[in-house]
Formats: C-alpha cells, sequence, structure tokens
C-alpha cells in the first residue's frame, strides 16, 4: 500500500532507548557512482544509498551503456551493494544529431549537475532534462564552464533541458567555475577532470574550503581507480533527524524547557571521516555552542533540523510562574541562521518554506535577506506542506514526536533519499523509535509495512 497523502505524527510519552541506523549518504553514492564509471575494471560500492535519487544516477549510467548490478545489502533496507564496470573514462553510448540520447535526471541536481560534466567526455550528442523543479535550479556557471572547456552545450536559458555536444577529452582545458549558488557545479567538474585533461579553478563563497568541494576532493584521493571496493559511509543529513529526536525528546520527558539526560536515542555508525560537515549537527543539538548558525560554516542540508527544532529551545531560564493561570512570557532572544541563500535554490524555495510552516505552528520567524531568526516559541499542531521536499516532511515529523497535531502532507516525497525514515519512526526500539503514526485523514494506525515511501 502507497503512503497516505495526509500522516499525523503522535508524540511520544515515554522513555526511548534506541541505535538507529540510516542509509548511506547520497552525497557519497552520486559521486561514487560517477568515479566508478570512470574507473579502470569493477568497482563494488558497499552501504550505497538505494533511494530516488540514487536510483536516477544508476539509470542515466545505464542509459549510457555502463554495467551497473544492483543487490540488496543485509543490513540495511535502503542500502545496496552495487557494482559497475568502468571502462576507463569510455562513453559506451553515443546520440546523434538527429536522435539525442536522452537522460532524464528527475529533481537530482547531483544526477544533473554530475551527469552534464560526464556526457562531455562522450563523442554524440545527450539530451539531459529533469522534473519541472529541476528544470528551474540553476544550471549557468557549469555550462559556462564547460563551454570555456570547449564544449557546446544548447540550452535556451541556461537551465534544462540542455543538449550537450560531447568531444572527448581536452587535456591542457583550463575553465574557470563559480560556487556561489551550487558547490555542485564544482564537485561535477572535479570529479571528470582527471579523464577530460581538465584543469578546474573554483571561485566564489569561499570555494577552497567548500565542504561539498573538500569532499569531492577527499573521494577522489581515496576512490580505487582500477576497481576494488569503497566503502559508503551513512548519511549525516538523515541521521541529524535522530540527533534532534534524542534532544526534543529529552525537553518533554523531563518536564522542562531545558535538555537533560541526551543519549538515548544514538545513530549507529556515525560518520567520522570528516568529509560529511553534517557529522557535526550533534554538537549544535540545543545550540549549546552559539546563538548563530551559519549554513556555510557549520551545517549544511541538516541546518534545516536545526530551524524546524529551535523554537522550543529557550536561550536563557525562565521565571517560576506565580499561579498556575499565568501565562509564561516568550523568551525574546533569538536562534540566527545565517548564509542561506542556496537553500532557496533548492528542492524547494526552503527558506520560504520553513519560515511559513513554522509560523503556521505558531513560532516566531523573523526573515531578513538570506537569515533567519528563531524565537522560543509555543507551538501547536498544523498540516505542514512539503513543497514536495523530502527534507521539510522529515524535519517536520520529528518536530511532531514533541508537538502534537503536525499532520504531513505528501509524506512520500522522503523517498528522494530516505524511502524507509517513518518506518524507522513506528518500528520498536532499538531498531526504531516505536511511535505512532496515523492516517491524517480517518485516524487510523499505519503499520510498519505501511509506511514505505516508494
Amino acid at each position: 500500500m502507497p503512503l497516505p497523502d495526509l500522516i499525523e505524527i503522535v508524540p511520544l510519552q515515554r522513555p526511548v532507548q534506541a541505535e538507529i541506523t540510516v542509509p548511506g549518504s547520497k552525497s557519497i553514492t552520486n559521486r561514487a557512482l560517477i568515479l566508478a564509471a570512470l574507473s579502470e575494471g569493477e568497482t563494488t560500492l558497499r552501504g550505497a544509498l538505494w533511494s530516488e535519487d540514487t536510483q536516477v544516477m544508476v539509470e542515466g549510467l545505464r542509459a549510457l551503456g555502463f554495467e551497473v548490478k544492483v543487490a540488496e545489502d543485509p543490513l540495511e533496507t535502503c542500502n545496496r551493494t552495487i557494482a559497475v564496470q568502468g571502462l576507463g573514462g569510455k562513453i559506451p553510448r553515443v546520440g546523434t544529431p538527429d536522435t539525442p540520447l536522452e537522460i532524464f535526471v528527475g529533481n537530482s541536481g547531483t544526477a544533473a549537475r554530475f551527469l552534464t560534466a560526464l556526457v562531455c567526455l562522450g563523442q554524440g550528442i545527450y539530451r539531459l532534462d529533469g522534473v519541472n523543479r529541476m528544470r528551474e535550479r540553476p544550471q549557468e556557471a557549469l555550462f559556462d564552464a564547460l563551454r570555456e572547456l570547449g564544449y557546446c552545450l544548447d540550452s535556451a536559458n541556461n537551465k534544462l533541458p540542455a543538449l550537450v555536444h560531447g568531444g572527448g577529452p581536452k587535456p591542457g582545458a583550463t575553465c574557470v567555475v563559480s560556487i556561489g549558488e551550487s558547490s555542485q557545479f564544482a564537485s561535477a567538474l572535479l570529479l571528470c577532470a582527471k579523464v577530460g585533461g581538465w584543469h578546474v579553478n573554483a571561485v566564489g563563497e569561499n570555494a577552497e574550503e567548500s565542504p561539498y568541494v573538500a569532499m569531492t576532493s577527499e573521494l577522489i584521493k581515496a576512490f580505487p581507480r582500477r576497481g576494488g571496493e569503497f566503502q559508503i559511509e551513512p548519511d549525516a543529513s538523515s541521521g541529524s533527524y535522530f540527533w534532534a529526536a534524542d534532544w526534543l525528546l529529552s525537553l518533554a520527558l523531563n518536564g522542562s524547557d531545558f535538555p537533560h539526560a541526551m543519549g538515548n536515542i544514538k545513530v549507529r555508525y556515525w560518520p567520522d571521516s570528516g568529509w560529511q560537515i553534517d557529522a557535526q549537527y550533534p554538537a549544535y543539538r540545543g545550540f549549546q555552542l552559539s546563538e548563530s548558525v551559519s549554513r556555510k560554516l557549520h551545517l549544511a542540508d541538516s541546518i534545516m533540523t536545526a530551524i524546524v527544532t529551535a523554537p522550543l529551545n529557550p536561550r536563557a531560564p525562565e521565571a517560576p510562574l506565580d499561579h498556575p493561570n499565568q501565562t509564561r512570557p516568550v523568551n525574546q532572544h533569538p536562534i540566527v541562521f545565517t548564509d542561506l541563500g542556496r537553500l532557496r535554490v533548492q528542492e524547494c524555495e526552503r527558506v520560504l518554506a520553513l519560515k511559513t510552516e513554522l509560523t503556521k505552528c505558531g513560532a516566531k520567524v523573523m526573515e531578513e535577506g538570506d537569515t533567519l531568526a528563531v524565537f522560543h516559541s509555543h507551538l501547536h499542531g498544523a498540516e505542514i506542506e512539503t513543497y514536495n521536499d523530502h527534507r521539510m516532511a522529515m524535519c517536520f515529523a520529528i518536530l511532531g514526536l514533541k508537538v502534537p497535531g503536525i499532520k504531513i502532507k505528501n509524506p512520500a516525497c522522503v523517498k528522494k533519499t530516505f524511502p524507509n525514515f517513518f518506518q524507522k519512526l513506528v518500528a520498536p526500539p532499538p531498531h526504531g523509535l516505536g511511535a505512532t503514526v496515523l492516517d491524517g485523514k480517518t485516524g487510523q494506525k499505519l503499520g510498519v509495512e505501511e509506511l514505505f515511501a516508494n
């Protein structure tokens, strides 16, 4: 059975001792798939994420003629062992001017950008396209850089759909690419640079220290170039929801507005390679370290988790009430989230979406430029519009473990990166949280088997 169009998260009322596994990193999986295709010989990726975004990448490689074998992973339902037969930089299939080879990238930014660079190494004509939202997302900086390298790309507005004329490797070609709108532009070029013979200079927004550009560079160094095995680590962004749940439940279970006794819920195999900036998320639970959190310096996608949970975090102890009916004042010291510009051009306009849906729940949120200031607020339930954005669905679902009445529209959008997310919420401890999820329209309790996002 498919997930209902509307579900309700029932708050947890008792302590939970759990150690959750989360699927593999999407960012690492999709980078590793490109590197495996460019390697010489078969590379086996273990712990690879199997979700909409990575399936789009696998199908893109298959459309290009690469042999990709996918097997079940016994440790995690939404992981796979993926074997890719690399051809040392050769792109097997090509299209013609009359019949370009079609590649569909859905709404996957990594697939769109990485495959665009990859097909330049071929000797044919390729047409890349995606869903309507992907057609709105920026591509111009990547297209311009590829043109600077000597390739021809045709696009009506420097976005998808685009026609790419593969010209093979161009040893010694040099380009400058701006990562102002997305670091994926530089990563796409770097993944293909060795085979293409390209020299890539990334500029903009602290390019040399950009976490995802650094991830790409480190992966290239560590990846087996002549076949072999490569282990994908768990996705830190996906893990952030369960670290957040641990903090939120510590608030509720202690009858206090301040966290105590965190550590009941843990994420197993937490990544420690330093490749994922979101692996720092546990340090920001409760915002003990700072009243300002940056999308550029501190967290990446998990900053959304931090924003959604921020209204429940007071900045200073509140005075005791003089009598039971007295209204407790709302603390006026906000947590400020900065450098959020890139959130505006991802799966949805995330800055506006976060502000809109938090406000719907009773939060006080102020937007100024690419900054959100979130005040301690008393929240209530609401129907949450997810904008077909997996992270909106998961962030607010976690909020529902503390705030009664949170209903999630289109919950199946989590299939993009975490298809069994809701199953993790309801599975009994220690492998799940033991929560209850209801059909949002009928109130019927949903079983584990009904909560997989196809």
